[in-house]
């Protein structure tokens, strides 16, 4: 009788996911995160750090670009193990890239404007966007039609920021560029004063009904199911990130707009990164911890209380890995 029920409760136990930390040897903080497939991992981070993995974590390689030694590279994308661009994010705004695996770097973009502040970078193919905090009240969004080899700026004449409105960098998760249903739409989320969802290039905006009114709070992380007809954005508090209320909201997209859901049970504090593992089933994380939904985010359930900046599924496969402060690296078991 016994035997039977270890045995139920045993497969129960190793059935719970669970954070495995695979590497934390390096004196820095992760916000880049770029999983091109279950082996092929690149992070970015303070310090002038970059790190790349071709054989699911293994082992590291480990990279500062030359003359960029103590610059912040708050996100990556990558495309390949040669592949793969760097995002610096202030005065000057910086973005680098590489075809040799990180042997060497070559700006691709560079903005000395005063104010000037990246936050991410999102591709769809070989289009690329990188956002920053608005510059008096406009839109600063850049835009590549070559896969990073040059960039340019998209003019917008109207103010169309709030004061004390921009974007956090906290994971490059504050953008996303359409593939298949919301193919050449990017959407933005933004905190602060206000936190709103931008949809470009109709410029339709929307007020999200999430936690906003000060410097610390506001979405953070948007996130597109695998056939785009819905999404996640979730946020919060990072100066008090214990507060679950108001941290995350559905999205349902209709043909011409965009519909809110509210989640039953939020994630537990606030959340920096989100991402799809499937169609059902999510992950987010940030200092708070580490929740996942089994049903597309209506409900979260805390699996970790380690604190990760940002989470990311794999391209190319099904792998899940996690980065952050201290040099952590980690990855997802299910």
């Amino acid at each position: 009788m016994c035997i039977g029920f270890c045995l139920l409760i045993n497969s129960i136990i190793y059935a719970q996911p669970s954070i495995q930390l695979i590497d934390s040897s390096q004196k820095t903080s992760y916000r880049g995160l770029s999983v091109v497939d279950n082996n092929i991992i690149w992070v970015s981070g303070s310090n002038g750090t970059v790190g790349k993995s071709i054989n699911g974590g293994k082992s590291w390689q480990w990279m500062h670009p030359k003359g960029y030694e103590k610059r912040d590279f708050r996100d990556i994308e990558a495309f390949d193990k040669n592949t793969a661009i760097i995002m610096a994010v202030a005065e000057p705004g910086i973005i680098l890239k590489t075809k040799d695996g990180g042997k060497t770097w070559r700006k691709v973009f560079e903005d000395t404007t005063k104010g000037v502040f990246l936050d991410a970078i999102a591709f769809a193919g070989k289009y690329g966007y990188a956002i920053g905090d608005p510059i008096d009240q406009h839109l600063y969004l850049l835009k590549t039609n070559d896969l990073g080899e040059h960039w340019y700026r998209l003019k917008k004449d109207s103010k169309i920021f709030a004061a004390n409105e921009a974007f956090f960098a906290s994971s490059g998760a504050n953008i996303v560029a359409g593939r298949k249903k919301l193919k050449n739409k990017i959407l933005l989320v933004s905190g602060g004063s206000s936190s709103r969802l931008f949809s470009i290039p109709s410029l339709q905006i929307q007020e999200l009904p999430i936690m906003m009114g000060g410097g610390s709070r506001g979405a953070n992380a948007i996130a597109l199911s695998p056939n785009e007809e819905k999404g996640m954005i979730v946020g919060g508090d990072f100066s008090i990130d214990t507060i679950t209320e108001a941290n995350s909201i559905q999205l349902v997209f209709k043909k011409g707009h965009i519909d809110f859901k509210s989640t039953a049970t939020n994630p537990h504090g606030y959340k920096s990164s989100v991402t799809y593992i499937s169609d059902k089933k999510m992950i987010s994380c940030g200092t708070s911890g580490v929740d996942i939904s089994d049903d597309g985010g209506i409900n979260w359930e805390l699996v970790s209380k380690e604190s990760y900046h940002v989470v990311q599924r794999a391209k190319k496969g099904n792998a899940v890995y996690l980065a952050g402060s201290k040099g952590k690296i980690a990855k997802l078991i299910l």
